[in-house]
């Protein structure tokens, strides 16, 4: 199913673009911003319009995350808690 594969793919990476999203499922833009929006008035995905300057040239999509996902802790030295 669609929305497994898009979930599978925001647990592993984190929070994502929508045109990310759509290469790495396979899926056309258009039919992958759709399903977002399912998912996220489903209450399955948090959602936000992202608009990005990369080299000059400006990028805009819909920057998609799992609701109340908390990621694991990146692995490293932790700063001493007072």
């Amino acid at each position: 199913m669609l929305t497994n594969q898009i979930l599978a793919y925001l647990k592993a990476h984190g929070e994502s673009l929508d045109s990310v999203i759509a290469k790495a499922v396979g899926l056309k833009l258009a039919n992958t911003r759709n399903l977002l929006l399912e998912m996220t008035n489903s209450g399955m995905l948090v959602s936000c319009q992202s608009t990005k300057f990369e080299k000059g040239v400006k990028i805009q999509g819909m920057q998609c995350r799992i609701a109340g996902f908390i990621p694991p802790a990146a692995p490293g030295r932790k700063s001493a808690k007072a």
